[in-house]
Formats: C-alpha cells, sequence, structure tokens
C-alpha cells in the first residue's frame, strides 16, 4: 500500500516530569530557587526527572495504520497524549493534518452532571463539529450507542458499559481524519466490542489514518501496516508488525543481563532496515518440517527464555515422579516460544519408584484461563497400560504440531496407573508462547487450515 503523504510527524519528542519524594518538596522548589537567585547562590533542584519519553521520532503516513507497542511503562499512551494535544512535550514537535478523534479514556471530557445529549453536543463540539453537524448525526450517535432513554439522564447514572457505549459513539462518528486508540476497547461487552472493531474497521477501509495501541501482539500484525516498539520511552524499532511484536515479546522475557545486548540488536535491525526480513521465506518442504525449525519463519525463530516459568503445583508422589518438563524443537533444543507450523516435543523424565501396573501417561495443553485445549493419553485409552518395575528411569515424548494461533498456555503432565489412581501429577508443568509469525486469516486458538474465498453468482459477473 502506498500513502499519499505524512499526517502525522513526531520530531525529536520528549517528556520530562518532576517527581517529589515528599510533598513539602514542591513547596521548596516553588520557592528557593527564586530566593538562591537573588542571594546569587547556584540553583538547587528538590526533584528527580523522570523521562517518559525520549526523543522519539516518526511520521505515519495518510491512509496508514500504525501500532505502538511495549511493556507497561514504556511511553505508549504519554506518546498518544501528545499527538492527541492533550499532552504537552517538553521538547520535540509533533504536526498532525487533519481532524483527530482519541479513544485514550472513553468519556475523559464527560461533566457528570450533564445528561447523555448535553455530553453528546459538549463532546462532539470538542472534537470539531459545529452545532449543525452534530444535530445531524446525533440519531446516529444515539444509536450505535444504543442506551435508550437514558441518554436524556445525567451520566452520573451511567453504569461503566453505558459510559463507554456513549464516548465511542461520539468519537467514531466525528469521521475522523486520524483516529488514536489506547487499548479502550477493553470495556463494555463482548457485542459492543465486536461492534466498536467493525467499527474501525470500516474507518480504516475509508482512507483514515488510525494509531493503535495495544497489547495483544495478533491484533497488531493483523490490523497494523507498521508498528513502532517503545522501551523505557526510547523507540527502539519501526518497521514489519511481526518483527516487532516478536522483538517486544523477547524484549519482555529477557534477563537484564542479556536486555542491553537484545537492545542493541533491535537498534541495528532498524538502522538497517527490514528488506531482508521482509523477503519472503524458501517454501518448506515436508522433510523441512519434520527437521523443524532450521529455518525460521519471516526472520523469526523459537527460543528459551528461563524468566518466563509457570506457577507449578505438584501432586504427591504415589510411587513414581514425573521430572524435567521441557519443551522442545525437534532437533533437541529447549524453547518456550514457538511458531505455529512447525513440529515440536513436550518431553519429561519418570522415575517409577515402586512397582506400578497398568500405567498411562497423559499430557494437556491448556489456555491461561484454564480451558482444555489438546491433550493425549500413551497408550490409548482402549489399550492395556505398561507395567513398570521399581527403579525403572525412562524419558517422555509427545510429539506435536503447533496449530495453536499467538496466545500464551501451559501444559501439564500426569501419570495414572490401575484403576485410574494416580502416581504423579504437574499442573502447569511448562509455559510457552506461540509467536505471531506471519498474518493469516485465522481467528480464535486454533488455525484449522481455512481458506476463504468469495464465489459470485452467475448473474452479477
Amino acid at each position: 500500500m502506498s500513502f499519499d503523504s505524512d499526517v502525522i510527524r513526531v520530531d525529536s519528542l520528549s517528556k520530562c516530569y518532576q517527581i517529589y519524594d515528599r510533598p513539602h518538596d514542591r513547596l521548596k522548589q516553588f520557592v528557593a530557587p527564586r530566593m538562591r537567585s537573588m542571594l546569587g547562590r547556584p540553583p538547587v533542584n528538590y526533584f528527580r526527572e523522570f523521562w517518559a519519553l525520549r526523543d522519539v521520532s516518526f511520521n505515519v503516513g495518510r491512509g496508514e495504520t500504525v501500532g505502538i507497542i511495549g511493556r507497561n511503562g514504556s511511553g505508549k499512551s504519554t506518546l498518544l497524549q501528545m499527538i492527541c494535544g492533550t499532552l504537552a512535550p517538553t521538547s520535540g514537535k509533533v504536526e498532525t493534518n487533519g481532524r483527530v478523534a482519541a479513544l485514550l479514556e472513553l468519556g475523559a471530557g464527560f461533566n457528570p452532571e450533564f445528561t447523555g445529549r448535553e455530553n453528546v453536543f459538549l463532546n462532539a463540539m470538542v472534537l470539531g463539529l459545529n452545532q449543525a453537524e452534530i444535530e445531524s448525526r446525533f440519531d446516529a450517535i444515539a444509536a450505535f450507542a444504543d442506551i435508550g432513554q437514558f441518554i436524556e439522564q445525567p451520566v452520573k447514572h451511567y453504569s461503566s458499559g453505558m459510559y463507554a457505549r456513549l464516548a465511542f459513539a461520539v468519537a467514531i462518528n466525528v469521521d475522523p481524519d486520524i483516529l488514536v486508540v489506547d487499548e479502550a476497547l477493553a470495556v463494555g461487552d463482548e457485542p459492543f466490542q465486536r461492534k466498536c472493531f467493525a467499527r474501525i474497521d470500516a474507518i480504516k477501509n475509508r482512507g483514515a489514518t488510525i494509531l493503535f495501541v495495544s497489547h495483544s501482539g495478533a491484533a497488531i500484525i493483523n490490523l497494523c501496516d507498521r508498528a513502532v516498539l517503545l522501551n523505557a520511552g526510547e523507540r527502539l524499532y519501526t518497521g514489519i508488525p511481526k518483527r516487532a511484536v516478536y522483538f517486544g515479546q523477547k524484549l519482555g522475557n529477557t534477563t537484564s543481563d542479556k536486555a542491553l545486548e537484545l537492545i542493541a540488536e533491535i537498534r541495528r535491525t532498524d538502522a538497517e532496515g527490514d528488506a531482508a526480513a521482509a523477503a519472503p521465506a524458501a517454501p518448506q518442504t515436508s522433510a523441512d518440517t519434520q527437521e523443524s525449525n532450521k529455518a525460521p519463519v519471516g526472520g523469526l525463530e523459537p527460543f528459551y527464555d528461563a524468566t518466563f516459568v509457570p506457577d507449578t503445583l505438584s501432586y504427591d508422589e504415589v510411587g513414581a515422579k514425573l521430572t524435567a518438563p521441557e519443551l522442545q524443537t525437534m532437533a533437541g533444543a529447549r524453547v518456550n516460544h514457538i511458531l505455529r507450523g512447525h513440529r515440536y516435543k513436550l518431553k519429561c523424565s519418570v522415575q517409577v519408584v515402586e512397582d506400578c501396573s497398568a500405567v498411562r501417561f497423559y499430557a494437556l495443553i491448556r489456555t491461561t484461563s484454564g480451558i482444555d485445549l489438546a491433550g493425549c493419553a500413551h497408550p490409548m485409552l482402549d489399550d492395556h497400560g505398561i507395567d513398570f518395575t521399581a527403579g525403572t528411569t525412562l524419558d517422555l515424548e509427545f510429539e506435536f504440531e503447533c496449530s495453536l494461533n499467538p496466545a500464551t498456555y501451559f501444559c501439564t503432565f500426569a501419570m495414572q496407573g490401575e484403576d485410574g489412581s494416580l502416581h504423579h501429577r504437574i499442573v502447569d508443568a511448562l509455559v510457552f508462547r506461540v509467536m505471531a509469525d506471519e498474518p493469516k486469516p485465522s481467528t480464535g486458538l486454533f488455525d484449522i487450515g481455512f481458506q476463504p474465498r468469495i464465489v459470485l453468482d452467475a448473474s452479477t459477473k
């Protein structure tokens, strides 16, 4: 996609806050410098500087959708507030060309004593509409909010969901040239959220420019043309969304002693550009897949981070013990950040302390909310289990092809004996994250290989 011109220009933008340890230090700072200046003494500051944003620069083209990602405290919200003009920068400048509608804190400008109708007119005027324009759009705003007669009631009586509905309805119906969204859609019920995203899609298709902050890597990859990665107030990378998400995830799960090395690598990639990363990967043969993970997808590759660990619950051991749970590539490398479409192995070791009869092993993958996604029993449930004598040790492997969509998952291992008696079980024995690799039409938890197509009726051709 090509863009006509830049509609947002961020040039060396910085924001510094003064942090006071004690309330009376603020008063000292107000009075003492003037007195010291009058006495000819050098100035003394009673505050610490905190740079929420430092020397950030990038441009956004007309019709472009750009994601802003980074850990909490990286400066994302501060950046958007300065772009929207609600926060003044310490240095640098921001230029925007067009009407800006911001979904930062929904309803932040509402007067609780005013009715919903009155707040619609107030907010819409702040966003740049005149009286006639608001009157012509009021019915559409009220219909989108769908709060019925409550629109004639003071908003102080609204639920949080009704508040969000009305605020979003106002912002989304001003036909913005630039739409700024800062995780504002994590409120409201699911039908409302679906309606919000559908409207954002329509705004994007109309050619508006969108700045989108989200902690969802899949959303950034699916919605955005480019992504900006922030870390501790500094811009590290601007470019291909899937690489920005990959770098962000890796940085968020890297020990402090390795963080500087990784940051330097990200900056090098940013400086060199994405030509190599953007080049299409060679088609994989079935043999390549069996070798698993030798060739990275789109510049991404699985990795292991020692700080990314689960809160494991181990049951009492009865005659046997499961140990050393791991997720590995087919080549035997330990990983906990993997790519869909590749084969991996869930492994653990087994120590048999007492004679065990009719043993069956289990592996189960769950979501972070505890939903069982996929599991395996060995031997199969219709087969007789395996008998083991005391002192036996063995390694257990469950090989699988990852068809999970990007998200975080947990794995549980169990060992049962005759009549279903439990020898040992480790709940959340390991945690792993499926990383976003390349945009696909798949949504939900699994990629089942959907092949969407449109077939026109002969009469419409």
